[in-house]
């Protein structure tokens, strides 16, 4: 199995353990021309923005760790996108999460960093 197919596979995974959490999946890898984002969902009333990172071992750090500020603004600014495009408005209540996958054991970071502004 490749990168890419053990990445899709734990994709999928996190997204049985945020359905069984209550979370109502969205969109699966939106994507626009700034980047893409793993997951949008719905958990109570946040219109949330998951990033899910996996790593085999801790040599390159942790996957929490590997959500750094540039990838932050990325995922913001295609949250901008979305938000346009469904005609999201201003006071909808947003919330940026990851995922982390360390080996087999998975986190759910909420709230784990603020919009970030493309100014």
């Amino acid at each position: 199995m490749n990168t890419r197919e053990k990445g899709a596979q734990k994709e999928q995974q996190v997204c049985a353990c945020l359905l069984s959490e209550g979370v109502v999946i969205l969109e699966k890898n939106f994507r626009s021309r700034q980047g893409e984002i793993d997951i949008i969902g719905r958990d109570g009333e946040y219109l949330v923005f998951f990033e899910v990172k996996y790593r085999t071992g801790d040599r390159c750090g942790s996957a929490a760790e590997a959500v750094g500020n540039a990838k932050q603004r990325k995922i913001c600014q295609v949250a901008d996108y979305y938000r346009m495009k469904h005609h999201c408005t201003e006071d909808t209540p947003i919330r940026f999460d990851v995922v982390a996958v360390d080996g087999e054991k998975m986190q759910w970071i909420k709230n784990a960093f603020a919009y970030v502004s493309r100014r």
